[in-house]
C-alpha cells in the first residue's frame, strides 16, 4: 500500500500570524514538521499542502515538496483530501503543521492501525500527566474500548468522575489527543463530502463528525508529548524544549 504523509500549512492564523514561517532555532516552523514527519518508516511520499505562495517558496528553498491548495479549504482535512485528489495513494496520513514535536512512531504505529485493515481511520494518544492538563480545554481529550476504538474525544474531563481525581500514580480514565489523522483513500473522501456534525459544532472537534457518522477511529496509545502551537507562548515553549 502506498502511504502519502499531508502537513496542511495554512498562512493565517488569528492568535499567531504566519504560524508555518515562525523561526525555531534557525528553521521555520515548516521544516521541522516535514523533516521529523519524514522519519517514518513506510511513507512513500511527504508534501506540504498549503494556500499560500510564501509558505510553498519556504518549503521549496528547504527541499520539500509542495502542493498548492484553495483558499476556501475549511479544514487539514479538506486540504489532505485535496491533495488526494492530485495524487496516487491508499493510506493518507494528517500531520498538522504546527506540530514540531512529532515523532515517526507516532505517525507510524496510527498508519499501521489502517494498513493493517484494523480500522479505516486511525490516530494517536498519550497519557495525562497532571489534573492541570485534564482540565485545560485547549488539551483535548479521548476514552477508548478495549479493542483500541475511540468513543468520544472532548475538551472537558471524560467521564464526569463524581469522586475524587486520581492521585499519586494512579492514571487517568481519560488520555490526551494527539492531533494526528490517517485515513484510507475511501474513508478520506466519504468525511470530507460529510457535512459537520451537531457533535463537531459542539465541541469544535471535526474527528466527532467521523464519530457521529459511525466511521469507526482506532486509536494507538504511544508515549509523545505534544505541544501543538497556537499562541506565541506554545512556541516559546517548544523553542525550549528543541533547544
Amino acid at each position: 500500500m502506498k502511504v502519502v504523509t499531508v502537513i496542511p500549512a495554512r498562512y493565517g492564523s488569528t492568535r499567531l500570524p504566519a504560524k508555518p514561517l515562525a523561526d525555531i532555532h534557525g528553521k521555520p516552523m515548516v521544516q521541522w514538521v516535514y523533516e521529523r514527519a519524514s522519519r517514518a518508516r513506510g511513507i512513500a511520499r511527504t508534501v506540504v499542502a498549503t494556500d499560500d505562495e510564501r509558505v510553498a517558496s519556504v518549503v521549496r528553498d528547504f527541499g520539500g515538496e509542495v502542493v498548492m491548495t484553495s483558499t476556501e479549504l475549511a479544514s487539514g482535512t479538506d486540504r489532505v483530501a485535496a491533495v488526494a485528489d492530485r495524487i496516487e495513494g491508499d493510506i493518507f496520513v494528517n500531520v498538522q503543521g504546527d506540530e514540531p514535536l512529532i515523532v515517526s512512531e507516532a505517525i507510524e504505529r496510527a498508519v499501521e492501525l489502517v494498513r493493517g485493515g484494523r480500522f479505516p481511520m486511525s490516530t494517536v494518544m498519550t497519557s495525562l500527566k497532571s489534573s492541570a492538563e485534564l482540565h485545560e480545554r485547549s488539551v483535548v481529550k479521548v476514552i477508548a474500548d478495549r479493542t483500541g476504538r475511540a468513543i468520544y474525544f472532548s475538551r472537558l474531563p471524560i467521564p464526569y468522575g463524581r469522586g475524587p481525581e486520581p492521585a499519586g500514580s494512579e492514571p487517568f480514565v481519560c488520555f490526551r489527543h494527539v492531533g494526528l489523522y490517517v485515513y484510507d483513500r475511501a474513508t478520506l473522501m466519504r468525511f470530507r463530502a460529510l457535512p459537520p456534525s451537531p457533535l463537531e459544532k459542539a465541541e469544535v472537534l471535526e474527528q466527532l463528525r467521523a464519530l457521529a457518522e459511525g466511521i469507526p477511529i482506532g486509536i494507538a496509545e504511544v508515549e509523545f508529548r505534544s505541544i501543538g502551537v497556537d499562541t506565541p507562548e506554545d512556541l516559546d515553549q517548544v523553542r525550549r524544549v528543541l533547544v
